[in-house]
């Protein structure tokens, strides 16, 4: 092994692929433009589909309460919904999304209010749409209001203080400092996604080095070459880990700067600074902080997902060895998407504690220990552990791909 034929090997490798349309766009255009782009705007338009729903006054039917007009006068005078005729079909309507809820008046309702022996109101609904949700969520209140008001009129008539119903008080008041706070809403998310980045970036690379080569017909003459095909499978192997880490740390920066803009933009005067600086005086008030992640942990995420950068480097450049033709190589690895994404997305899972076993387990164990990191808990035993364990399964995989590589059956398939 030589490290001048590697580094060789490696820049004619980077060369090409710089004049690349496909991986230039697979590493750098998508992680640093598209998918900031993408992630910002859902986000974006969810929040608008929500405020859109939040400000549309649900539609309601009452059932019943023919005996009870003046509750039935009370909630058609509500401004929060929107009290249609009733009709046969009520169900179907609430199905269709017509609308929103129906509310089901006991019979002799007001008259059984009176003398403390109602029977229960009940509220149908569209359970996960979310405008019928927000109807409910009106007609709880107003439903909860009444009761309130019914239980403050009889302490009232027997002079009763409102205390009696309501001895005490409590309130919620968080110790957690703001990173730990940050760590838990999105320390699932960020390792989560950088997962994804390393594995994606490496793809492209690692298929066009390969079965792009064989079915260019370029390989045999690389191969004649006279250097040693450890030197040869090191110095494509480097390409491939540059375009995975690349993907993964331009998409994080470019993140990183869209939420810096995006959050100057809010805080800097207008509407928008006002509500939020109100937002903060609120949360301030209510004991609660506003989140945030460990600036060390960003970094020790990197360190965590180097060894990982390289074991996904190494298998998918071994996987597409096997492939005759880039499409083939496709066909190959794009199912191995699936195999990454599923243990990334249990270790978001919450009430899974990391431990020694679990440190073994290779990406799961990354997806755990970086969500302690950005929550600014630094288990230096599990660390060492996961970083040592995913370095042997780098190893491996970067020795299976060297094997793979010097065997003329899997390198010239027919």
């Amino acid at each position: 092994m030589t490290w001048k034929n590697i580094l060789t090997v490696y820049l004619k490798e980077l060369r090409d692929s710089l004049r690349d349309r496909r991986t230039l766009i697979s590493v750098i255009v998508i992680p640093t433009f598209v998918m900031p782009a993408m992630f910002f705007g859902v986000f974006k338009i969810g929040s608008q589909i929500v405020s859109k729903a939040k400000e549309e006054i649900p539609s309601v039917m009452i059932l019943g309460g023919e005996d009870s007009p003046a509750l039935v006068a009370e909630l058609k005078a509500s401004k929060k919904i929107k009290v249609v005729a009733a009709a046969a079909d009520w169900k179907q309507q609430i199905s269709d999304k017509k609308v929103r809820a129906a509310v089901q008046l006991p019979a002799g309702f007001e008259a059984g209010l009176k003398v403390g022996a109602a029977d229960p109101v009940i509220i149908y609904n569209y359970e996960g749409e979310l405008k019928s949700t927000f109807a409910v969520t009106e007609l709880e209140r107003f439903f909860r209001d009444l009761r309130e008001r019914t239980v403050t009129a009889r302490l009232t008539e027997r002079a009763l203080p409102a205390t009696l119903v309501k001895p005490f008080d409590f309130r919620r008041e968080n110790v957690a400092p703001p990173e730990k706070v940050g760590g838990n809403l999105f320390g699932g998310i960020v390792p989560y996604m950088i997962i994804i980045l390393c594995f994606t970036g490496a793809m492209y690379p690692a298929m066009d080095l390969t079965a792009g080569e064989k079915e260019r017909g370029t390989m045999e003459t690389l191969l004649c070459s006279p250097v040693p095909r450890v030197d040869l499978v090191l110095g494509k192997f480097l390409m491939v880990l540059t375009g995975s880490l690349s993907a993964m740390l331009l998409s994080l920066t470019s993140m990183g700067i869209s939420a810096m803009i995006g959050g100057a933009l809010l805080s800097g005067g207008g509407g928008g600074g006002a509500k939020l600086a109100a937002a903060a005086d609120q949360a301030k008030a209510a004991g609660s902080v506003m989140p945030m992640i460990d600036p060390l942990g960003i970094f020790g995420v990197i360190a965590m997902v180097l060894p990982v950068a390289v074991l996904f480097s190494a298998v998918i450049f071994t996987v597409a060895l096997f492939a005759k033709s880039y499409k083939e190589a496709q066909s190959y690895v794009g199912p191995m998407v699936i195999l990454v994404i599923m243990p990334a997305v249990v270790g978001m899972l919450p009430g899974i504690e990391l431990n020694a076993k679990l440190a073994l387990v290779p990406i799961f164990n990354l997806s755990l220990v970086c969500k302690e990191m950005l929550s600014g808990v630094w288990h230096w035993n599990y660390i060492a552990l996961i970083f040592g364990s995913s370095c042997v399964y780098a190893g491996l995989a970067l020795a299976l791909a060297v094997r793979m590589f010097n065997r003329e059956d899997v390198m010239f398939r027919v």
